[in-house]
């Protein structure tokens, strides 16, 4: 079972080197927007695979007790093998001992169902961002 852990400082260029193979070259978003000024104090999560390597990652954003998940990116080697997961699950140990009650985040539509399945709810309607279709999805957290 694929297990994550909070990003050490150090390890920032491994998941930053992910996240630009996923959103940049895999779906084309520009690497401008790619990054943003949230990294800098966002809780980054990743997870590795048994040769050592970030497969997946993702950040969370603390605003008080509602915060957001976002920059969910697995390597396409390792999708649907449960390390997306160990990612979300850890951000949501780390947002629940930062006081956080809520979290949020923009799933793009391949992946409602895998967000579904860890108890998140759509709310609104489809969208467009970094020009893939989106929706807001929010769950609550003990």
């Amino acid at each position: 079972m694929p297990t994550a852990t909070v990003a050490r400082p150090e390890e920032r260029s491994e998941l930053h080197a992910l996240r630009t193979r996923v959103f940049v070259e895999e779906q084309g978003v520009p690497p401008e927007v790619e990054r943003d000024e949230a990294d800098e104090t966002a809780v980054h999560v990743l997870s590795r695979d048994d040769g050592g390597a970030v497969v997946a990652t993702g950040r969370l954003v603390v605003r008080g007790a509602v915060a957001s998940i976002g920059r969910m990116a697995a390597d396409p080697s390792v999708r649907g093998r449960g390390h997306g997961a160990a990612v979300l699950a850890e951000l949501h140990r780390q947002a629940v001992l930062r006081g956080v009650t809520e979290v949020e985040l923009h799933a793009q539509l391949p992946a409602r169902r895998f967000y579904e399945r860890a108890g998140y709810v759509a709310v609104g309607e489809v969208y467009e961002e970094a020009g893939i279709a989106h929706i807001t999805m929010r769950r609550g957290l003990p």
